[in-house]
């Protein structure tokens, strides 16, 4: 299990683009899909008050939405 989760809804390029820049600097991650699992979704509620995805919750704190970089 990673320290890191990234929630998610199905179809969102952001979140594909978040896989790809975790991806490319070697970071692991739970992915928690928010339209499917009622607590995942209160959980990003919780990060993100307007639910934006992806939403990355880490050691280091929380990163909502994704424009690139990494």
């Amino acid at each position: 299990m990673s320290d890191r989760i990234m929630y998610v809804k199905p179809g969102c390029p952001y979140c594909q683009s978040a896989r790809e820049g975790l991806t490319s600097h070697g970071l692991d991650w739970e992915e928690r899909d928010a339209t499917v699992d009622e607590g995942w979704k209160r959980e990003l509620f919780e990060h993100s008050p307007r639910g934006v995805v992806p939403t990355i919750v880490a050691p280091d704190g929380v990163t909502v939405g994704w424009e690139g970089g990494g």
